[in-house]
């Protein structure tokens, strides 16, 4: 897309700082992401919104398709990260503007702790297990569990930087 032939909308995406929050309705929900139309600014030539949220950016917690996160309609806030000028459209955060439960977790539990909690994938070198809401770790056991089991694990390592736990098996 052409800034020149779209001036309005190219200077309001350019006015715009990262941080800004931005409301809107989700517009559309699509495999790679989510349009949203934002209550402020010109709309979009060509997508149904003017603001655009990556599978990543929606929320804290893993999830397998946006709308396990939002739905079409729904109203929504979220932090402005930049301005893709190749497709004109605001990029946003939803899980920004929301408590990083990692976080949380890492202040509170330390490394030696027992907790249960219920495996989200098999992979073949271990298994994800959630251990909170939205914090997930690897047991580096493939057969420890299959997806959906309850398991109890240990806390061998917290990395708050690379938001990593890893955890073993118990038993």
């Amino acid at each position: 897309m052409n800034p020149d032939e779209h001036p309005e909308l190219d200077a309001f995406l350019a006015a715009l700082s990262p941080g800004d929050l931005l409301p809107g309705t989700v517009a559309a929900i699509e495999r790679f992401g989510v349009f949203v139309r934002l209550d402020d600014g010109p709309r979009h030539p060509i997508f149904p919104g003017t603001g655009f949220v990556s599978i990543p950016e929606l929320s804290w917690r893993h999830i397998s398709a946006a709308s396990d996160a939002v739905q079409v309609g729904e109203r929504v806030t979220g932090k402005f990260l930049h301005y893709a000028t190749w497709n004109m459209e605001a990029r946003l955060s939803l899980r920004a503007t929301q408590p990083d439960p990692f976080q949380a977790f890492a202040d509170e539990v330390t490394p030696g702790r027992e907790l249960r909690g219920r495996v989200t994938k098999q992979a073949p070198f271990g298994v994800f297990v959630e251990v909170a809401d939205g914090v997930e770790g690897l047991v580096p056991q493939p057969g420890l569990g299959r997806a959906g089991d309850d398991v109890t694990v240990v806390v061998t390592g917290i990395d708050r930087e690379r938001r990593r736990v890893d955890l073993s098996g118990r038993g």
